[in-house]
């Protein structure tokens, strides 16, 4: 089955270039396209946080990696499939984050912490549930909080 999507908005500022770490702090817009109606963003800002879906636009179908592979090509660390890892290698390279939403103005969200790049498409916007997170206790091995112990510290 094929999906095609069209992007709702595109991600202004914040930073340029592709990058594993240092997130933390990174503010950007998200500016809704000019073909959607303002009243699509009404009651938005009384949330903290949103639920953003964007595409890995400047990857390629030749990152792709099906199969396994060590995270960061780290050999500390296991092997895992495609689907343990969280980068622009899957096959549909799409991204989900959820940065703080600092305000809407007009057709921008005002965001702290979206780890897309500039000119990034999104596709589609929500806000964060409290009730939409993990049920229960979360398991995960060791290795991502070590490869991931970087990533939300600020950029120096």
């Amino acid at each position: 089955m094929t999906l095609t999507l069209t992007s709702i908005a595109t991600v202004v500022g914040g930073r340029t270039e592709v990058a594993d770490d240092f997130w933390g702090g990174v503010r950007s817009l998200i500016r809704l396209n000019d073909d959607l109606p303002m009243s699509t963003l009404k009651g938005l800002e009384e949330f903290s946080h949103l639920e953003v879906v964007w595409h890995f636009d400047q990857g390629s179908q030749a990152d792709v990696h099906l199969g396994v592979r060590h995270p960061r090509n780290n050999p500390d660390w296991p092997e895992t499939g495609t689907f343990v890892h969280r980068n622009h290698r899957r096959p549909a390279r799409i991204a989900v984050s959820h940065p703080r939403l600092l305000r809407v103005a007009g057709r921008d969200l005002h965001v702290e912490d979206l780890d897309a790049v500039d000119g990034t498409p999104v596709y589609d916007i929500a806000p964060w549930f409290a009730e939409f997170g993990p049920r229960g206790g979360v398991r995960q091995p060791s290795w991502p909080g070590e490869m991931l112990k970087d990533y939300w510290a600020p950029s120096t």
